[in-house]
């Protein structure tokens, strides 16, 4: 069966892209995709990098000292990650629906209120969160009370990886047995559209 190291692959792609990223560790950095387009590593290395990206741009607006000109610049930089983000897990989503689509559902088959691809988005955002929560474990001129309390966070994270990854591998099985089958809904969102947020389309028409 394909795709059943799905959880081990995505893990060494995201653990991959966040390397790379902290190699420069600027938001405003090059983005090189070192895999094929349209291939599957490709989809989950920019995936993980759009949110590597975000994840700084959310730690530089928390500066209560930002200009509020670049604090809105930055504002409308993660706006548009957002947006991104979200389109691209549900191009990832199109993928798998893709590829399984010869797969004989059987008749008593569920679905689970998870895509595969919003699980990846999860996992995408752990191997964030370890490697930003190991950084702190390791702060050199940190206390040893706030090393002591993110290596405890870090457990948890780790435990939480191991759960979400075999979550994975366990309903890529269930999908290509015909247990279980993708239904996927798209995201509707309201406040980027000119045509459904209020103070877009009432600004348009004066």
């Amino acid at each position: 069966m394909k795709y059943l190291d799905l959880s081990k692959k995505a893990l060494n792609i995201f653990n991959e892209s966040v390397a790379k990223y902290h190699l420069i560790d600027k938001v405003d950095q090059k983005f090189n995709n070192p895999y094929s387009d349209k291939s599957l590593s490709n989809l989950l290395f920019k995936k993980n990098w759009i949110d590597t990206v975000q994840w700084h741009l959310e730690d530089i607006i928390r500066d209560p000292l930002i200009d509020s000109k670049k604090g809105m610049e930055i504002k409308r930089k993660i706006d548009l990650s957002n947006q991104t983000r979200t389109d691209l897990v549900e191009y990832i989503d199109d993928f798998f629906l893709d590829a399984f689509k010869k797969i004989k559902i059987k008749k008593n088959a569920t679905h689970n209120s998870e895509t595969l691809a919003w699980a990846l988005d999860r996992l995408s955002i752990l191997v964030l969160k370890i490697y930003h929560m190991n950084e702190e474990a390791e702060r050199e001129e940190a206390s040893n009370e706030h090393k002591n309390k993110c290596r405890k966070k870090l457990e948890i994270l780790n435990l939480q990886k191991e759960d979400l990854s075999n979550a994975i591998d366990q309903l890529i099985f269930d999908i290509q047995k015909g247990i279980k089958y993708i239904k996927v809904y798209k995201q509707m969102k309201m406040y980027n559209d000119v045509s459904l947020n209020p103070i877009l389309y009432k600004k348009k028409l004066t």
